[in-house]
Parts: C-alpha cells; structure tokens; sequence
C-alpha cells in the first residue's frame, strides 16, 4: 500500500506523466486499442485522402490521377490532422484528460522554448540530410538527386495553394504530428509494455513511415528510401522527448522543418 507521501505525489503527477498514465493503464481506463490505432492512423488517412483525390480525378478524365492528387499533400494534409485531432480527442477524454495535457508547459521567457527549438532543429535536420545520403547509397547506389525527385519536385500549385502550405498548414501539422506519436503514443506504449525500447521501435517505425506517404508513390524502393532517410531524425526527437518530457521545443524544431519542406516542394 502506498503511503499518504506516495499518493500525494502520485495525484501531484502531471496528467501525461508516465506515473500519471501507469495509474490509468492499472485502472482499465487505457487499452492497448488507443495508441495501436493513432500510431497507424496519421499514414492511413493520408494514403486514404490522396486516393479519395485521385478518384475524383480519374472521374474528370485527368491524366496521371494518382499523381496529380498526391501533389496537393500541403493541402489536404490539414484534413489529415483534423481526423487525428478527432482521434486524440476521442481518446484522451476516455483517460480523463485533455489533448492539450499531452503537450506540457511552454517555456517562453526570454524565448527559451524557441532557441531550444532552432537548436533541436539544427541537431535533428542534418540528420535527415544524413539519412537520405545513406539510404540512397544503399538502395541507389549513388546520391544522384533524381532518386527523390517525387519529393522535392515542385509541386506547381495554384497561388492560393501555395500560401496556405507556407503558411497556414505547418502550423496546425507539427503540433498534430507531434502529440500523436509522442505526447499520445509513445508515453502509453511504455507503459502499456513496460519496455522503452519496444515503444520505441513501434511508435519510431509510423513515426518514420509516414513520410512514406507524403506523397505515396507506388515504388517499392523509393517508399523504403523515404522510410530509411527519417529514422535517423525520428529517433533523435524520440530520445529528446524522452529525456525532456515536454513538446514545446519540439514543435518548435517541427515548425521549421515543415516551413522549409513546404517551401522546398510547393511552387506557383
């Protein structure tokens, strides 16, 4: 039996720590069901929204549906994070808390969690820059920079298309993409498990793939290069949050990743 030292601390506990999220697990109020689904459910519905896009274009006769509709990705990827939104809020009510629990406190005096953000960003893109150079050399053979052309291809989007990927859809996407796989999935998983590493590698393995899907090509090679090249990065976020327990900087970091590759890849 814990004692009144104990059970005070434990109610002291903020709402997404892992003590927090241990007594719910105990109390039957978190399944496995939960993080599972929200894990997987970020690359389905961007493989789903692309297809239901690419039927409509087929329906118009366009030529290349499949491909025309997976260069509007900045655009319907805001109806991506509306329906893990959704998720998140059907899930964390049944814990009994809040989606805005998952992120943590802020830390903005004197712009702490700002340069913490531009610093976790100068960390963690060179190691995205990295693993695209490795992937490529293991599955091309070479850095020609042909091979991530479905990537960095300019999308030739309408004007208003291009304002809104620059400026408007990062802005709800890193945050989403952020509480999903780290402030839901990976504490709950811990948990749930018991073992770090196994969380780990399930929430790093959707982490990583779904930028598989942004967009999907159906090429078997490319889609494991878009897989190989993130998880570098996605396990340097993970063992930050891991260590810091907090979303704030990282969604920082996150913000100017997705600033730069909405740049990189939408034109006008």
């Amino acid at each position: 039996m814990p004692t009144v030292l104990e059970a005070s601390l434990d109610a002291a506990a903020p709402p997404n720590s892992l003590v927090a999220i241990k007594e719910r697990v105990e109390a039957g109020r978190l399944p496995w069901t939960g993080p599972l689904i929200l894990a997987a459910l970020r690359p389905t519905l961007f493989f789903t929204v692309q297809g239901l896009l690419a039927l409509f274009y087929f329906a118009l006769h366009r030529p290349g549906p499949w491909h025309e509709a997976g260069r509007w990705w900045t655009v319907y990827g805001t109806i991506v994070d509306i329906g893990c939104l959704t998720g998140l809020r059907i899930f964390t009510r049944k814990e009994g808390i809040r989606i805005r629990d998952l992120v943590g406190p802020f830390r903005m005096r004197r712009g702490h969690d700002v340069f913490l953000g531009l610093g976790i960003f100068l960390l963690v893109f060179p190691c995205i820059i990295g693993g695209s150079m490795l992937a490529q050399r293991l599955l091309y053979g070479s850095l020609d920079p042909a091979t991530s052309v479905y990537l960095t291809q300019l999308h030739k989007l309408p004007i208003w298309a291009f304002v809104y990927s620059v400026f408007v859809w990062w802005v709800i996407s890193s945050p989403t993409e952020e509480m999903i796989y780290q402030g839901y999935a990976l504490p709950r998983l811990r948990a749930l498990t018991g073992r770090t590493w196994i969380a780990v590698i399930v929430v790093g393995f959707w982490f990583a793939a779904q930028h598989s899907l942004l967009p999907f090509v159906p090429d078997g090679k490319y889609l494991l290069f878009r897989f190989l090249q993130f998880v570098p990065g996605v396990l340097v976020l993970m063992a930050i949050y891991l260590r810091t327990k907090r979303l704030g900087p990282l969604i920082f970091a996150h913000w100017c990743m997705d600033i730069l590759g909405a740049i990189m890849t939408a034109a006008h």
